[in-house]
């Protein structure tokens, strides 16, 4: 998030960090990365630096389903998987710590830089990303690791009709979002039968199932002198391998990857369904117009175009 949390001080998170990560923090400095959740640079006293995350939960998670995507990179890492940056356990030994209704974690800070979009496109930097993750999908999938679900319902369509009906007053965003919602209505219903339809299918395969990132794209990974490395484990889960591969795609690996289109489609709308459901509760929620909220909204006319194509052509 590029605005720091309301939620909680400065001083709180010095204080989780220091008791969970069993060191004072010399320095800890707000970064405005990313969308979804806030991040910090924590320098401790001992002299490690941590990149320290606080997740929201819902809509996405429960306290247990993050713990446990968590502990799954963990131990993904563990087994020998040199791109996972997994977090580290704090003094309880979970990797999460609960905070201002969220959840505290903290991994090792990376000396690298993550892509730019451009240079991810970039074939050599693709083969990497494509090696990647096709070892983490041959990887044995830890205990308990979370399971991929739809995220939205298949009433989806009628649940927005009927909080759309009426004009939004939460906020200086909230009526242009609440418009351009209702404008869509119809194909939002369309994606989202065809996205039942494509779990249905996903779901008759369980047995196919991986373990995939969920979101690999460029600002996730971060290129060190000791090669590729992912980061940003919170979407872990159990699913098609073809979740991971939508960057991919559009790169044009589609050859390496034998994507099956239907589960390359269902992924695409899974991203594009579940960031209108989300869109829709933070403008419908107060908000007063931060920077924030201008990318929120103008990510929320990017999605109400319709999903991404995913095969490259």
């Amino acid at each position: 998030m590029l605005s720091p949390p309301a939620s909680v001080t400065e001083e709180t998170i010095r204080r989780t960090i220091a008791a969970s990560w069993s060191s004072p923090v010399r320095h800890l400095s707000h970064l405005p990365w990313g969308f979804g959740a806030h991040h910090w640079r924590a320098t401790l006293e001992d002299g490690r630096d941590l990149f320290v995350t606080l997740d929201a939960l819902a809509p996405r998670h429960t306290r247990a389903s993050l713990e446990a995507a968590y502990a799954g990179a963990a131990a993904l890492a563990a087994a020998g998987l040199a791109a996972v940056c997994a977090p580290l356990p704090a003094r309880s030994g979970r990797y999460t710590v609960e905070l201002a209704g969220g959840a505290l974690s903290a991994t090792p800070w990376l000396a690298g830089r993550s892509p730019t979009e451009a240079e991810a496109q970039a074939a050599p930097h693709v083969e990497r990303v494509v090696a990647a993750v096709r070892d983490l999908h041959r990887a044995a999938p830890p205990p308990g690791l979370p399971e991929w679900a739809p995220r939205v319902p298949g009433d989806f369509a009628d649940g927005l009709r009927a909080r759309t009906a009426g004009a939004w007053d939460a906020g200086p965003q909230a009526e242009e979002a609440r418009a351009a919602i209702a404008a869509r209505l119809g194909r939002i219903a369309e994606w989202t039968e065809r996205y039942h339809g494509l779990a249905a299918s996903a779901r008759a395969r369980r047995g196919t199932w991986v373990p995939t990132h969920g979101e690999p794209h460029h600002a996730n990974q971060v290129v060190t002198d000791q090669g590729l490395r992912l980061v940003d484990w919170e979407s872990l889960a159990l699913a098609p391998p073809e979740r991971d591969f939508a960057d991919l795609l559009a790169a044009g690996a589609g050859d390496r990857l034998r994507a099956r289109p239907a589960m390359a489609e269902l992924f695409a709308l899974d991203w594009c369904l579940s960031e209108i459901a989300e869109y829709a509760d933070w403008f419908a929620a107060p908000h007063t117009g931060t920077e924030d909220d201008l990318m929120a909204l103008e990510g929320l006319h990017e999605e109400l175009a319709g999903p991404r194509p995913q095969l490259s052509r």
